[in-house]
């Protein structure tokens, strides 16, 4: 027996995520463990389960389950965010515009500015001394 799932990934910074969204009774899995476990900050779900209030659908109607990888704690809930709102597209591509208005499917292109020779950073210089 196989389930229709919708598959979508999610980037932001550093982390990648592949979610899964799929009919059932809401239950939310993020690298095998619950995703309440795995996002204990306060808000961090919350964030990610706007993406349902925003199409005005109950998340309780889907299950999910995501892989994600690499980055930090934000880095990793936008990811999933992003993911989940690209999943729920392919669910019913009438829901692109809801998410729009909510700026929830736009990639957050931001990344991490490399150092450059004769910096201590990316943009920190030494002291200037003049003598």
């Amino acid at each position: 027996m196989s389930v229709q799932y919708y598959e979508a990934v999610g980037r932001r910074k550093e982390s990648t995520a592949r979610v899964r969204v799929m009919g059932g009774s809401g239950r939310f899995i993020v690298n095998e463990k619950e995703a309440a476990v795995y996002f204990p900050r306060v808000g961090d779900l919350h964030d990610i389960l706007r993406t349902f209030a925003a199409v005005g659908q109950d998340a309780k109607k889907y299950d999910i389950t995501v892989k994600v990888n690499g980055g930090g704690v934000t880095g990793q809930t936008e990811a999933v965010r992003l993911g989940v709102a690209r999943a729920l597209v392919l669910l019913n591509g009438d829901w692109v515009s809801a998410l729009r208005k909510h700026g929830l499917l736009t990639r957050d292109a931001r990344i991490k500015e490399r150092k450059k020779p004769g910096l201590k950073k990316a943009r920190k210089a030494p002291t200037y001394t003049k003598r």
